[in-house]
């Protein structure tokens, strides 16, 4: 039996993470932080983002762009951030929600 999924809300909201230029490791997490509106103390490392993700954060999507423009250094970065939305993206999945991310590049 498929299992139907929700919408949190009808308006649907949207985070837009744009990493186009980025050059540091402390830039990469400032535009995670900017982006999903997460408070000052955010304490720019996965484990942050993941709490945050988690219980701060009323999104129904992430669109990324400028993955393209980052450097080989960042790889890890992006897969580690694709891996966090993923399991987010799972763990609403199992409770009957909607939660998306996309790579508009």
């Amino acid at each position: 039996m498929k299992k139907e999924l929700k919408k949190v809300n009808e308006n649907e909201k949207i985070v837009k993470l744009d990493f186009t230029g980025c050059k540091t490791a402390w830039e990469y997490h400032e535009r995670i932080r900017v982006a999903f509106d997460f408070p000052e103390w955010y304490g720019k490392n996965w484990s942050a983002f993941w709490d945050l993700l988690r219980t701060e954060c009323d999104a129904d999507k992430v669109e990324i762009t400028g993955e393209h423009t980052l450097s080989r250094q960042f790889q890890s970065y992006i897969e580690k951030t694709h891996e966090i939305l993923q399991r987010n993206k799972d763990e609403h999945e199992e409770y009957g929600y909607i939660f998306e991310y996309e790579v508009i590049d």
